[in-house]
């Protein structure tokens, strides 16, 4: 069998950083950036398009968070592998992309002989934390009384995290590539786990308990 290069795309939304990333990777034959985007659905809908062997997804992004992206993402191309882009201080997140598929993360300050090393083995299918914050989200998955205590499915709290937004159900089902009918459902069954008689009471008990950071 010939010899490939790992098929690299980039999920972040800071023009520098995917600029960066992409400048590492350039000059190594191992490597090849197949595609890139600065926001979440984009993304989902770039990965999907070219199927990368790995892609890198920062923790944060416009409109969509990172657990979001990183559940989209197992769910229409499974194959691929996702390595989440951290910044410290975004433990909860890190850890919430962790329980969405993510096979690892590193910090933005991460250097050239890391990301390269730390690509190829996601690639192989090890799992990669960075020391610096490991022991936070190793913890975490130890007691995951804080997840399994939200009455609400991961579909039912992306939808949830997208009404926070403002978003009608149209933009929910544009965002999170479901049908509107299907959206429709979810905002039902949220309203009815919460006990909420609407939309803004469903955010403002979902905002009183911590499940929307």
């Amino acid at each position: 069998m010939s010899w490939q290069p790992l098929r690299v795309a980039i999920i972040d939304d800071h023009e520098i950083v995917r600029n960066g990333l992409k400048h590492i990777l350039a000059d190594d034959p191992d490597f090849l950036v197949v595609g890139e985007a600065a926001d979440g659905p984009s993304g989902v809908a770039m990965v999907d398009a070219v199927r990368p062997d790995v892609v890198i997804v920062d923790v944060r992004l416009p409109s969509m968070q990172g657990d979001d992206v990183c559940r989209l993402i197992r769910e229409r191309v499974p194959e691929t592998r996702i390595l989440i882009l951290s910044a410290f201080g975004e433990d909860e997140l890190v850890y919430r992309c962790v329980l969405a598929g993510a096979q690892g993360y590193v910090l933005k300050d991460i250097v050239h002989f890391d990301l390269k090393k730390t690509l190829k083995m996601i690639a192989r299918g090890e799992a990669v934390l960075d020391p610096r914050v490991a022991s936070v989200v190793v913890e975490r998955l130890r007691n995951r009384k804080a997840i399994t205590d939200i009455p609400l499915s991961p579909h039912q709290l992306s939808v949830l995290r997208l009404i926070a937004q403002g978003l009608s159900n149209r933009e929910i089902a544009d965002r999170l590539f479901l049908s509107e009918n299907t959206v429709k459902g979810y905002v039902q069954e949220v309203l009815r786990r919460l006990g909420a008689r609407n939309r803004l009471e469903a955010v403002m008990i979902a905002n009183e308990r911590g499940w929307l950071r």
